[in-house]
């Protein structure tokens, strides 16, 4: 039995639209989606560009010419002199931090990852040209970094940028500054999949179907525009893979677990070059100039420490380099890297990591070949294995990280490894860093970076279920003074801090609050009646709490009435109270251990279900 509401409030009801089951997709996503296929191909243009900037700057630097097409620091003939090319380059860099946005210092993704944070995504239109330009330059001049932080970095400021000329909100924008982010990856590796895996991840920080459609339909146009430059195939190619042992399964995962601590190791000595950095006595804009001095100093002995190294990851998968070409560019690569990044430069992370862990991955599959040859380990797998999970431990994007490995390969019997190694590098990282590579940095400055995506509790939970049935309810006839002696009298339900107001007929006809009863300015005489102002907001009682919430933000009110669906009657009220007290099962459920079977109880019924029913009459 429920009470009636009056005629007005029944007319209002009329209007509120009931609940609409699974998730809305209306004409401002087609919208976002659509904006988001374009800034998908634009991202991809923007990725062919910067990498043929590169390849012009690294011609200009290493070998004197002048060319759009490949070309690498490999094979220069500067001698000494390629100590000062990248000191240039540092310089080059430092002036544009200085002068132009020092938002450009960096890798890219974590300085995305704080502007939709802290910022509703909004990112300064400037880094649109000035972040590719100075990546162009570090890397040209023989910086050790990828390519795609920096496209990933121009592609979700240009997504950012289209969200601020248009008009749309905090989460729109996000959602286009993500799927430049996606598109960018995409066109660089060719990895779609785990490109939107990667936002999703490290960016959206949620998964629902107005965000993921429009970054996988920009990662996926992005992919399309890469293969009309590039053409298909394989980006780190290698040979066929078979399929492993059970053997060779465990050592794998064992691979990955010693790769998660790699990844620690990694993670910790990044961030002490930067705060050893910040105790120089010298102006920041000069540090990429002093990285750029050891970058140029290990690039002499080490040739192939100098720029984006994408070869250097085809060759470590195929086993086309030896033991000591290995472990000298897992070590020196490091070193390289690790200055250069802390000096405050603009360049990427992905490549990096991918080179140095796919190179220890490797020695240790030589290693356990040799240790344990009946187990059957294959180094190819385990350098497979070691790329990813390194990157999948500094980053905590486990999923992105183990299809990103299968996309820029093509290797299927791959997936079982890395799905086991990621796994254990991720448990690994987890159990020994609280921030990742990509969070260390904000997090010093007191941003909370999202770790944990689940599905909002209170969204889980129906009014209905939740809201107090048993209502303490007002007469419109009474007087103030007369509630506020009973308010004063302490009886049952007085404490109270709303009341629904039921006119001489028993129909709902408003709600006052215990502020407006004990109001001094409120004179005593005054009927109930006459105090409301307008008939209450309500909800339905088959809505959700996180409805009910939104509610009451949005008219800033503490409890609701809550009306049957079906009838249209009052039935019982939800406060903020209640919303609170609904998250003690979730708590419960996420603290409290219970058991909920023994192995006694587990062998009787077992013996129970399969007795014999002649045995029972027996």
């Amino acid at each position: 039995m429920g009470i009636p509401v009056a005629p007005s409030i029944a007319d209002a009801l009329k209007t509120v639209p009931a609940p609409a089951p699974g998730p809305i997709i209306d004409r401002r996503v087609v919208k976002i989606t659509a904006l988001a296929l374009g800034i998908g191909v634009a991202a991809a243009l923007i990725a062919q560009a910067l990498m043929r900037l590169i390849w012009l700057v690294t011609g200009l630097a290493f070998h004197g010419t002048l060319s759009l097409h490949p070309q690498t620091p490999l094979e220069h003939t500067l001698g000494l002199w390629v100590l000062l090319v990248p000191v240039v380059g540092g310089i080059i860099v430092g002036f544009m931090a200085r002068y132009g946005s020092r938002a450009i210092r960096g890798h890219g993704i974590p300085e995305a990852m704080e502007q939709i944070i802290v910022n509703e995504s909004r990112i300064p239109p400037r880094l649109t040209f000035l972040k590719p330009l100075s990546s162009a330059i570090a890397i040209g001049t023989g910086g050790p970094f990828g390519a795609e932080g920096p496209i990933i970095a121009t592609g979700g400021a240009l997504g950012s940028l289209v969200g601020q000329l248009l008009r749309t909100t905090a989460m729109e924008r996000k959602t286009l500054l993500a799927a430049g982010a996606a598109a960018g990856m995409s066109a660089t590796f060719g990895a779609p999949v785990s490109a939107v895996l990667l936002a999703i991840e490290l960016l959206l920080f949620e998964y629902r179907a107005r965000s993921i459609i429009p970054v996988a339909l920009a990662s996926a146009a992005a992919a399309g525009v890469r293969l009309s430059f590039e053409g298909e195939g394989a980006v780190f190619a290698m040979p066929d893979l078979q399929q492993p042992t059970g053997a060779a399964l465990s050592l794998y995962i064992l691979t990955g677990a010693v790769l998660g601590l790699v990844s620690v190791l990694v993670t910790r000595a990044v961030y002490a070059v930067e705060d050893a950095f910040e105790r120089l006595p010298i102006h920041w804009m000069w540090w990429p100039a002093l990285g750029g001095l050891a970058v140029g100093l290990v690039g002499y002995f080490q040739p192939r420490t100098l720029g984006v190294g994408y070869s250097n990851i085809s060759d470590i998968l195929s086993g086309n380099l030896a033991i000591t070409t290995i472990a000298g560019l897992a070590v020196w690569k490091f070193v390289s890297w690790s200055i250069a990044l802390g000096s405050g430069t603009s360049g990427g992370t992905l490549a990096p990591l991918f080179t140095i862990g796919g190179a220890l991955g490797g020695l240790l599959g030589l290693l356990m070949q040799r240790l344990l040859p009946g187990a059957e380990v294959d180094p190819r797998i385990a350098a497979l294995v070691g790329m990813a999970a390194i990157f999948a431990g500094a980053s905590r994007a486990m999923l992105a990280s183990v299809v990103f490995a299968f996309e820029t390969t093509l290797q299927p019997l791959g997936l079982l490894p890395l799905l086991g190694g990621c796994a254990a590098s991720y448990l690994i990282s987890s159990l020994l860093m609280r921030h990742t590579i990509m969070t260390e940095k904000i997090a010093r400055r007191g941003v909370r970076v999202p770790s944990d995506y689940e599905a909002d509790f209170l969204d889980r939970v129906f009014v209905r279920d939740i809201a107090a049935k048993e209502l303490v309810t007002l007469r419109a006839s009474q007087s103030v003074g007369e509630v506020r002696q009973w308010i004063a009298s302490h009886a049952p339900g007085s404490t109270h801090q709303g009341y629904p107001v039921l006119d001489d007929e028993g129909v709902l006809h408003s709600v006052v609050t215990r502020r407006d009863l004990l109001d001094p300015s409120t004179p005593p005489q005054r009927i109930l009646g006459e105090l409301a102002r307008r008939f209450p907001v309500v909800v339905y009682d088959d809505r959700t709490l996180r409805d009910a919430a939104d509610h009451m933000i949005r008219h800033g009110i503490g409890r609701l009435p809550v009306i049957e669906q079906r009838s249209g009657k009052l039935v019982g009220i939800v406060t903020r109270s209640d919303l609170l007290g609904a998250h003690r099962q979730r708590l419960a459920h996420n603290t409290e251990p219970q058991r909920h079977l023994s192995l006694r109880s587990l062998i009787v019924s077992g013996t129970r279900e399969t007795r014999r029913p002649d045995a029972d009459r027996a």
